[in-house]
């Protein structure tokens, strides 16, 4: 044979060869030192990631605890949360409230049996503002006073409504039936006072009086004291004066007495007739002075003038 046969019979045995042998080896048990290569975590990764999860659960129990303390302690129910309730109506609150920060509500009202209560350690300010925002309105309560900053001041009766005090920047007014005044002192007016009526309560004495200066009464149509069911008594420290400048001053009663006045000498008289005597002349002196003298058949003031130069 050729070569080329050999060589094709050679190439023929090495594949057989080649081919047992991939055979044998399959059908060949694995050798025990044989490397196998673990799937997963081992190791320190594993106990950190068995750390990690158990931390994980500590900490889910404790906030589950705590969440449930506080509902607890807050008390938190469907309603609301401890003396908060939401109702349909709004919110109510039981008990004493404190609020940190502003509180914009619309109304504020507290139960049929119970008052409302506001309190802070400085004072209490109740401010209204307009849709601009400007402020038209604002009642502060002090430690000192009261003040309220406002167009118009009014206070009104709970039953009808009625005006019982109003004040403006042009006068003030007082609706009730009755002003009383208690202090000791009485009503003070720096100016003028308007009214169509004075008058005291019953049984009580109406005095007008002015310690250090003079009283002044004035109306156009004139001004009218009367004392229907007592006295009337106008007393002075000087002169009273009562002075008329176009009509007469009228002196109408059953009796009028003058106490006081001087009482001149008739020197013609007898001694014994002045000792008796009762009946007396009212004498007139240049100045106004008025004087008594006794009386007799004529006018005996000109014999009485003496008291009329050194008066």
């Amino acid at each position: 044979m050729d070569r080329s046969t050999n060589l094709d019979i050679e190439e023929l045995k090495m594949t057989r060869e080649q081919y047992i042998l991939a055979t044998q080896q399959n059908n060949l048990p694995r050798a025990e030192n044989a490397q196998l290569y673990p799937v997963g975590i081992y190791g320190w990764r594993k106990r950190c990631l068995y750390f990690f999860v158990l931390l994980l659960l500590v900490t889910m129990i404790v906030n589950l605890a705590m969440t449930i303390w506080i509902l607890k302690v807050m008390n938190f129910t469907v309603d609301g949360m401890g003396n908060l309730r939401v109702t349909t109506k709004g919110i109510r609150l039981e008990g004493i409230s404190e609020f940190l920060l502003p509180l914009y509500v619309k109304e504020i009202h507290s139960r049929k049996d119970s008052p409302l209560v506001l309190q802070s350690d400085r004072n209490v300010t109740v401010n209204a503002r307009n849709h601009m925002g400007q402020l038209t309105g604002q009642l502060t309560v002090g430690a000192d006073a009261v003040e309220a900053q406002c167009k118009r001041f009014e206070v009104r009766a709970s039953e009808d409504g009625r005006v019982l005090f109003s004040a403006d920047e042009d006068e003030i007014t007082i609706g009730a039936e009755k002003l009383k005044v208690t202090g000791t002192e009485g009503a003070v007016f720096g100016h003028s006072v308007e009214t169509p009526h004075i008058r005291a309560e019953p049984s009580q004495d109406l005095r007008l009086e002015s310690p250090t200066r003079s009283l002044i009464m004035e109306a156009p149509r004139g001004v009218q004291v009367r004392a229907a069911a007592g006295d009337f008594k106008a007393t002075c420290r000087k002169e009273l004066h009562l002075q008329s400048t176009e009509g007469e001053i009228f002196l109408n009663a059953d009796t009028i007495r003058l106490g006081n006045l001087p009482t001149g000498s008739f020197s013609s008289a007898p001694s014994s007739s002045n000792a008796r005597q009762t009946v007396y002349e009212l004498c007139v002196c240049p100045n106004g002075k008025l004087y008594l003298s006794p009386a007799g058949v004529g006018s005996t003031c000109q014999s009485s003038s003496n008291i009329c130069l050194w008066s």
